[in-house]
């Protein structure tokens, strides 16, 4: 481990000279970078012609394609170079803070202790099982190190064991193209049964361990439906029990953790509707809960002759009420809690004697747990004021604790399960950060950035205590802002690297996530999608202002739609960023929403708009990093794709980055990286993905002028 004190002393002390020369490599000549043949492609459209230079790169077969990726791969590499002992310092770093030999803490299911290890050297976990006491003995149910072999990549999808815990239905990808096969395992015998489902996106027993459910996708990668598969029969008996067949929807099913009921769900990214097969008449067809209507979100949960149903019908951030089973329509909903506009409900976890509301209030999760006899309603207590908490692993209905998590930006993993009776947490499991963390010499903070409409914008920081708070500290800020997900906080030792050499982290809440609620996600989306921008910079800026940092330090990241983000900001204000990280980014926004026949494009109307819609074009094209490019200094720029990114296809970034490196006028470093390997969340193992955020980490801190 490098001395990081002395890293942190040094990094204050930089002269502006020495950060300008660390900035440009030292002064050593930059290779000469690649620039793509443009071969124009035009597109007529609400009366104006677009012309895409690039359009080309989307011909993943074409050999030159592939020319190009690798040759911007080598520049990448080249420009880097320098870094190299850098990486390998900071990989070695992040390495040693982590337990490579190591054990998930076990959760209770029919009679089994069930849990994951890993084993130093080895990229993926080993899953594995005890009966009856964690003390029992090993049986390994599934190693994925094994099944990696002879792959560059390899995801786990589905993990399910049959109700007498003798099948296991797993599926796997080994492209990252998110196409997962579907494989049944005999836990008795450790072979594999004869049963050839093919591709799979989710797979569940019935209670008679003989019959699976499993949902299949169309050619868009869009779950549309379900079928029903008897052990022994031949695929072209299995039945279609459901079928979504608007594009707008995902159809997706489960059992309830009572398993008395199989729960059948279609959903567009704002609307809802689930119908139910009682597990006690398998080969039944789907009864509705409550039709479809336009903006009606809901979520359907079980216990005795009731559903449980979260749903918006009165409030954008939900109620929850309750209706019989024997007639659960919207007519019979009673309402058991009320909606509240500043407590966003956001899930229900119901067991035998009690349930529990994952709520969120202030952009901060909270937990209730309701007794269902006494209707008596408390929540549990954290101890930090910014932090992360939700329900963990529980598969048993009939139990009196919970398991949950926890961790902040100074608080590691931690796992605990609650006793309901007694109120009390017992901790089972902390991640361990090996080496000379002390969570006491990290400060975390939230604070509030005002945006131009005087919204207040929450910004979660956390840094070293001692750094000094005058304008000269780096700081890496990131956001993401889009589907209404929430950005929690959490712990990172990797990140320990960049706290240690004086960095400050800052996570921006901005509009179209769900930090705030639904209405916090509806003014960051569709035609108020500039929001999400206008956020961020603000945020930049407030941080700036407040000398947090300064212009020539701070480095900004985010990917996927966060990638979008970056895009966009760069656009709008590149003189307020040194650098921008770009994962996997949503970029080419109008080309890729005028291809129904891409992955997400038509669910994904309801996000950003449907561009057939003149006003809708119009407003989303004022905004498309790609369409906004022009002729301007633009700050230094890492992109990262994967070649096998079936979510935001590698093309995307890979075209930017073609059409960017064409027009800027500055001599900042322009980088493109691609996986050629891996999908949307990059390298598969754990060493691998290390090595990824060593390069990332590396070029950072670079560009903050921190080169050791």
């Amino acid at each position: 481990m490098l001395p990081v004190l002395f890293a942190v002393v040094s990094t204050l002390t930089f002269s502006s000279a020495a950060l300008a020369q660390s900035a440009n490599g030292g002064g050593a000549a930059a290779p000469k970078p690649p620039m793509a043949e443009k071969k124009s492609k035009t597109t007529n459209i609400h009366g104006e012609t677009l012309v895409d230079d690039y359009f080309w790169l989307r011909e993943k077969s074409n050999p030159a394609v592939i020319s190009y990726l690798e040759s911007e791969n080598a520049h990448t590499a080249a420009v880097m170079k320098p870094t190299e002992p850098f990486q390998g310092s900071l990989y070695k770093e992040l390495l040693g803070r982590i337990k490579q030999t190591d054990t998930q803490v076990p959760y209770r299911q029919d009679g089994y202790f069930y849990y994951s290890r890993t084993v130093e050297g080895q990229q993926y976990p080993i899953y594995a099982r005890r009966k009856g006491s964690i003390t029992a003995p090993e049986e390994i149910t599934l190693d994925l190190n094994e099944l990696a072999k002879g792959h560059p990549y390899t995801g786990l999808g589905t993990y399910n064991v049959s109700d007498d815990a003798n099948l296991l239905a797993y599926s796997m990808d080994h492209d990252g193209h998110r196409d997962y096969t579907l494989h049944i395992k005999d836990l008795r015998t450790g072979k594999e049964l004869p049963d050839q489902l093919g591709k799979v996106v989710y797979a569940f027993w019935a209670p008679d361990n003989k019959t699976l459910f499993y949902g299949r996708e169309d050619a868009a990668k869009r779950p549309h439906q379900l079928w029903r598969h008897t052990l022994g029969d031949p695929l072209e008996k299995d039945v279609l029990v459901a079928e979504e067949k608007d594009e707008l929807y995902r159809l997706y099913a489960g059992k309830t953790r009572s398993r008395q009921y199989i729960m059948v769900n279609s959903s567009s990214s704002d609307t809802n509707e689930w119908s139910y097969i009682p597990t006690s008449s398998i080969t039944a067809t789907p009864k509705l809960i409550s039709a479809r209507e336009k903006g009606h979100e809901y979520s359907v949960d079980q216990h005795g002759d009731k559903f449980y149903i979260l749903t918006n019908d009165k409030g954008r951030n939900f109620r929850l009420a309750s209706a019989p089973i024997s007639n659960p329509g919207k007519a019979n909903w009673t309402e058991v809690i009320p909606h509240r506009p500043a407590v966003m409900l956001e899930d229900i976890d119901i067991f035998k004697d009690f349930f529990v509301l994952s709520e969120r209030e202030n952009g901060l999760p909270k937990l209730r747990l309701t007794d269902f006899k006494s209707s008596k309603a408390h929540y549990l207590e954290f101890p930090e004021p910014v932090y992360s908490a939700g329900v963990s692993t529980n598969r048993e209905f009939d139990t009196q604790k919970l398991r949950y998590s926890y961790n902040s930006f100074t608080t590691p993993p931690s796992t605990y399960d609650y006793d309901v009776a007694t109120h009390k947490s017992e901790l089972l499991k902390r991640q361990e950060v090996l080496g000379d963390f002390d969570p006491a010499n990290y400060k975390s903070e939230r604070i509030y950035a005002t945006a131009a409409d005087g919204t207040k914008v929450p910004i979660s920081l956390v840094y070293k205590k001692g750094v000094k708070l005058d304008g000269t500290a780096p700081l890496w800020l990131t956001a993401y802002g889009s589907y209404g997900s929430p950005s929690n906080v959490g712990f990172s030792s990797n990140r320990l690297s960049l706290l240690d050499r004086g960095v400050v982290y800052a996570l921006a809440h901005i509009r179209g996530g769900g930090d705030l609620g639904k209405p916090w996600y509806d003014d960051g989306k569709l035609m108020k999608k500039k929001n999400t921008f206008t956020d961020f910079v603000d945020s930049a800026d407030y941080l700036v202002k407040q000398k947090y940092t300064s212009k020539d330090r701070l480095v900004i990241s985010g990917g996927s739609a966060g990638g979008l983000l970056m895009g966009a900001v760069t656009n709008m204000r590149p003189d307020l960023f040194k650098a921008v990280v770009s994962y996997v980014p949503f970029v080419d926004v109008i080309n890729t929403m005028l291809d129904k026949s891409l992955p997400l494009t038509v669910q994904e109307f309801l996000e950003w708009g449907n561009p057939e819609n003149k006003d809708e074009y119009v407003y989303m094209k004022s905004y498309s990093p790609y369409d906004n490019i022009v002729a301007k200094d633009y700050p230094t720029i890492l992109v990262r794709v994967s070649l096998n990114d079936s979510q935001v296809p590698y093309w995307e970034g890979a075209k930017y980055v073609a059409k960017l490196r064409a027009v800027k006028t500055d001599k900042n470093y322009l980088l493109l990286k691609t996986n050629l390997g891996a999908g949307h969340g990059g390298a598969s193992g754990r060493y691998d993905a290390l090595k990824d955020t060593a390069f990332d980490y590396a070029f950072m801190l670079w560009q903050m002028g921190i080169t050791q």
